[in-house]
């Protein structure tokens, strides 16, 4: 008997599951908190907790992270050195500090247009090679010759030993500035996956398992650890593309609307006919705009435990996430006498951190390059949790938002405070963790809003619901004002929403929100058994997708019948005639895409291959087309190894 384990890393908790290759029923799951900064003492503690005998019988290991985006949006990513090559824009910025700038490049046609200089390359590589921990590489119209980068990479490889990333090895699209900052962000990410996936895989070798592993990514397709850890930037937003996965296999639905509640963030997506919307411009990450193919999603940072605040008696969810009272009272045992002693604030005072219920604890992450107003607070923050009382007590002046905001920013301490989590235990509609913590925060915050605890904690969920519905509308309405959407969804408008599709829901407890988002969505809900593990069911899932694109022109245009070019992720090839040109350019993308799903463990019989072909001409056009995009799409499942 063989068996698939699927794993996600996500910003709260990390999920695993084993699934049953003879016919796809899941045998067992665990729910584990994600540990920082070390993720896979997260992965490690729900395997512990999964079933030996299957696990020494699992031959495929899929895992989806937020790593990636986390780094990115955290901006933890390494340091990396960037060689521009031709004159890019010099007005736009790029992450980074360790840049030059060369001659060289190409025209559209892919000929040399400047000739390359190297001359000041070797004094770039010896001065940053030991403050990089990787380099990029970007030359203008690199997509149609890559001979430029590709002499670049050779050298920096020769000088430094570095990984050096080329931006025409990570997309064929143009627009040479987004390309650079897609090769920058992807040479950031490197060493951080490295080490990560090497960690997985050694704990996975400890425990016996001998198995393929792949990872997810932002496009819901799978791609081998190797090439995983040579495009890391790939596995941007391959959380949202797991929990769209997931849900569509477990409601067994290829047309629905997802909407995954995390313990940090809600995302929304959509799936139609077994396919997901993809964002083809591009996914915009930490504020910069890159060429990574990623599902087309909607995220709003409220989860099961964002944080549940009050001032001037009115109730605020979010945006920041915070350990919920209830699990706080298990992992401190003193907790619970720290909260029933913590001295009520005057309600001046009250503000997102000056709250009866908020305490601070400190991480594991190294403090560096701290203020020193950050350094003299962090000094009374230890790995007990404090008050605000306590700390304005010991430090004896109030500390100030700014400052705990940073130290948050910065991971080095982490809030306590009440949750959606928290609220569902008061109303009994949930019971995981410590009831007692739940309902002494649910006590205090409903005096400051001047409602009962259970009023508060009915209010508090119906608030979670109602961002739920303002995420899914969202996301089917677009281009409407945002005001006009929060409106309809809080029955502010004599008609209400109805969506057509069925919405299935993920994460933790959210059959304890189904009655009130019914009531603002209406239609078909859907919570399918092991929702609260549906991501790691989403990585396991994903399939092997593979799409390459190749362009096929004149190579001059006084000659438009005969000699061509096609342009192909392997570079420029010239042929004689058209025929030539399209049965080289459909051998050169079949060659690409059953290596790439190969490599995922599918063989290339099980491969399906769709090619299609696309031509422009202008009006009246008496010659063969004068551009030429064939597009040649393998998919594979990954799955099909699991059979016996």
């Amino acid at each position: 008997m063989h068996y698939g384990l699927g794993i996600d890393a996500g910003g709260t908790y990390t999920d695993a599951v084993i699934l049953r290759g003879s016919d796809g029923a899941i045998v067992d799951s665990y729910k584990s908190f994600t540990t920082y900064p070390e993720l896979e003492n997260g992965i490690k503690d729900a395997l512990d907790h999964l079933n030996p005998e299957y696990l020494k019988q699992v031959n495929l290991v899929s895992v989806s992270t937020t790593l990636s985006t986390n780094s990115l949006l955290e901006s933890t990513g390494m340091p990396v050195g960037l060689v521009l090559v031709g004159e890019h824009p010099d007005n736009e910025p790029y992450p980074g500090e360790h840049i030059i700038s060369i001659s060289g490049g190409h025209d559209p046609r892919g000929t040399e247009e400047f000739e390359l200089d190297l001359s000041k390359l070797n004094y770039f590589a010896r001065n940053t090679k030991d403050h990089v921990s990787a380099y990029a590489v970007s030359a203008i119209f690199s997509t149609r010759n890559p001979e430029h980068e590709l002499r670049v990479k050779e050298l920096l490889t020769k000088e430094t030993g570095l990984p050096v990333v080329c931006g025409h090895e990570l997309t064929q699209a143009l627009g040479a500035y987004e390309r650079s900052i897609t090769a920058v962000l992807n040479a950031q990410l490197i060493p951080i996956t490295y080490k990560f996936v090497n960690s997985v895989a050694k704990d996975l070798k400890k425990r016996g398992i001998n198995a393929r592993i792949l990872m997810l990514k932002g496009d819901g397709s799978v791609y081998n650890i190797e090439d995983a850890m040579e495009k890391p930037v790939e596995t941007i937003f391959s959380g949202p593309a797991a929990s769209l996965l997931g849900a569509s296999y477990l409601a067994k639905k290829d047309t629905c609307a997802v909407i995954d509640v995390g313990g940090t963030s809600t995302d929304v997506a959509m799936l139609k006919e077994g396919i997901p919307e993809i964002s083809e411009s591009g996914s915009v990450v930490g504020g910069w705009k890159t060429r990574v193919r990623a599902m087309k999603m909607e995220t709003f940072a409220n989860g099961g435990d964002s944080h549940v605040w009050v001032k001037d008696k009115e109730i605020n969810i979010g945006p920041r996430r915070v350990i919920p009272l209830c699990i706080a009272a298990e992992k401190y045992p003193d907790f619970i006498r720290i909260l029933k002693r913590n001295r009520i604030l005057s309600r001046q005072m009250m503000d997102i951190h000056y709250q009866p219920t908020k305490f601070f604890v400190r991480t594991d992450y190294p403090a560096k390059g701290l203020s020193e107003k950050e350094a003299q607070l962090l000094k009374y923050i230890n790995y007990e949790p404090v008050s605000i009382n306590d700390l304005s007590d010991t430090s004896n002046v109030p500390p100030s938002n700014k400052v705990l905001d940073s130290l948050l920013q910065k991971r080095l301490i982490q809030a306590i405070g009440f949750t959606p989590t928290d609220a569902l235990h008061v109303l009994k509609v949930y019971n995981q963790w410590n009831y007692h913590a739940a309902d002494l925060g649910a006590f205090y915050l409903s005096k400051f809003s001047q409602m009962g605890k259970f009023e508060f904690c009915s209010l508090v969920r119906k608030m979670l619901a109602s961002n739920m519905g303002f995420g899914l509308m969202s996301y089917i309405y677009p281009h409407h004002p945002e005001e006009v959407i929060r409106d309809g969804v809080n029955g502010e408008y004599p008609a209400g929403y109805c969506v057509n599709v069925p919405t299935v829901l993920l994460g933790g407890p959210v059959k304890s929100y189904t009655d009130d988002f019914r009531s603002i969505i209406g239609g078909d809900i859907i919570v399918p058994e092991y929702a609260e593990v549906g991501n790691a069911i989403g990585a396991l899932v994903g399939k092997g997708v593979k799409k390459v694109e190749m362009l096929i022109r004149a190579q001059s245009p006084e000659e438009l019948d005969k000699n061509f070019f096609v342009f192909s992720p392997l570079g420029r090839h010239g042929v004689v005639t058209y025929s030539e040109a399209i049965e080289h350019a459909i051998d050169i993308g079949k060659d690409i895409v059953l290596d790439y799903v190969e490599r995922c463990g599918v063989s290339r019989q099980e491969t399906e291959i769709n090619i299609t072909s696309k031509t422009a001409s202008p009006p009246d056009w008496t010659h063969v087309p004068l551009q030429t995009i064939i597009t040649v799409m393998g998919v594979g499942n990954p799955l099909m190894v699991l059979k016996d």
